[in-house]
């Protein structure tokens, strides 16, 4: 059995941290991993969707990670998403993340060119081997990647002995069981969508990553203890408040993650900076949307705490 102990949590997706022109800004990124410490989270899950990754190109997504890595050794469990759209840049990273000292590495499938499932998981088993001491995590997010991780790719990545599960955010929870079924207790599936955590987790996942957790730590750190002293009725209120805040937050015109950098800078008094064209910024019709769900956040902390 592998100690899967340090991954069975709440790990918020982490942000792409950008000074006042648009680049990555170490500083920023630095203050936001100490957020994350202060936090009382179990880790983090770095360079992946929520933090822009397919808009960096793979030095920024180095930086990021070695600031993140300054703050957080020792204190966080790290995943990295090193997925490139080529196999030559994603082994880079993935050997990167092994020498700054992750946790694990994860990937998406190659998006783009769908290629059959011997191709995918050739891909990942090449960006698993430049990182040969190092955990492996299958992103499984079909509804972006076009591709989705069926029983039998699965179960010839396991044939891979640095794989340890699945960061599962394909919408149907039926997924997490079916891949909790297949794998067994020395697999680890994490729920993805933030809208199901308490589903995602009653029917299997014993860990989490979701891209909203970071503007509202505490609700799902609560909702996770709410599941474990069986106290469901508080779990789904928390449930149903953190799904209000996050559909407040996707009713603007910008970006979702434009919303969360922004509500962190009203909430939290952390500036990092607005998000990467072809993504949309905030703009002054989003700002009363905006201060709407910070207070909504504020709100369900006087109410649950």
């Amino acid at each position: 059995m592998r100690n899967l102990e340090k991954y069975k949590g709440i790990l918020p997706a982490f942000y792409a941290c950008y000074d006042d022109n648009g680049d990555i800004s170490p500083e920023r990124v630095r203050a936001l991993t100490q957020y994350f410490v202060d936090s009382g989270v179990k880790g983090i899950y770095v360079n992946g969707s929520s933090g822009e990754c397919i808009y960096l190109d793979p030095k920024e997504r180095m930086t990021i990670l070695e600031n993140v890595m300054q703050v957080a050794k020792g204190k966080l469990t790290v995943i990295c998403h090193v997925a490139c759209n080529n196999t030559r840049d994603s082994r880079i990273l993935a050997a990167h993340a092994q020498k700054c000292g992750v946790d694990a590495i994860a990937s998406i499938p190659p998006i783009y060119f769908h290629l059959p499932e011997y191709g995918i998981a050739q891909y990942w088993n090449d960006i698993s081997d430049a990182a040969p001491n190092t955990d492996f995590v299958i992103y499984n997010i079909p509804q972006l990647a076009g591709v989705a991780l069926t029983r039998g790719l699965f179960a010839k990545m396991r044939e891979n002995p640095r794989v340890i599960g699945v960061k599962n955010s394909s919408m149907p929870v039926q997924d997490i069981q079916m891949f909790k079924m297949d794998a067994g207790d020395d697999y680890i599936i994490f729920n993805g969508p933030d809208e199901q955590f308490i589903s995602g987790r009653l029917i299997g996942a014993e860990g989490a990553i979701g891209g909203t957790y970071g503007v509202m730590p505490d609700l799902y750190l609560a909702m996770d203890a709410a599941l474990k002293s069986r106290d469901l009725e508080r779990a789904r209120a928390l449930q149903y408040a953190a799904d209000d805040i996050i559909y407040t937050m996707c009713s603007t015109h910008a970006n979702m993650y434009a919303v969360i950098k922004e509500i962190l800078r009203i909430n939290e008094g952390i500036d990092i900076g607005s998000v990467r064209a072809p993504l949309t910024p905030l703009s002054a019709q989003d700002m009363d949307t905006v201060q709407e769900a910070a207070k909504k956040i504020r709100s369900a902390r006087e109410k649950f705490f």
